[in-house]
Order: C-alpha cells, then sequence, then structure tokens
C-alpha cells in the first residue's frame, strides 16, 4: 500500500486520534468490520447489534438540525 497523506487518507480527531478517511476506505476496497466513522460500506462486516447501532447513529446525525433554522450536517 502506498505511503498515506495527512488530510486525504486520515486525520487527526481532537483526541489526537487517527481517523481514516472515507476515500482511503474506498482505495482499501473493502469494510474492515471496526466500525470506522467514514466507512463508505455500510458496515457490511461489523456484526450486530454493532452494525444496526452505527447505522442509526449515522442516520441521526446527517439529519437537519430542526432546533434552528439552519441545517447542519456532519459529514
Amino acid at each position: 500500500m502506498a505511503e498515506l497523506v495527512e488530510g486525504i487518507d486520515y486525520y487527526y480527531n481532537e483526541n489526537g486520534y487517527i481517523v481514516l478517511t472515507e476515500k482511503f476506505h474506498l482505495n482499501r476496497g473493502s469494510c474492515c468490520g471496526n466500525g470506522c466513522l467514514h466507512c463508505p460500506y455500510n458496515y457490511i462486516n461489523v456484526p450486530e447489534p454493532a452494525r444496526t447501532e452505527l447505522i442509526n447513529q449515522r442516520r441521526s446525525s446527517t439529519e437537519p438540525d430542526t432546533d434552528n433554522d439552519q441545517k447542519t450536517f456532519l459529514i
């Protein structure tokens, strides 16, 4: 595998952990089953009930914020 590039393949979150991007996962070619934040494969290899929980969390985080006039989406 090619060398990873910060800001393209991964970034550091506010706690200092490495977070792999959707681009990285698409290049990887399949779901690793770890429940990654940016999994583009709908968590297909994550065992239940964790898979359903992750899918529900993703849905709730992409729904518009109805408490104010602006729509807020997490990407």
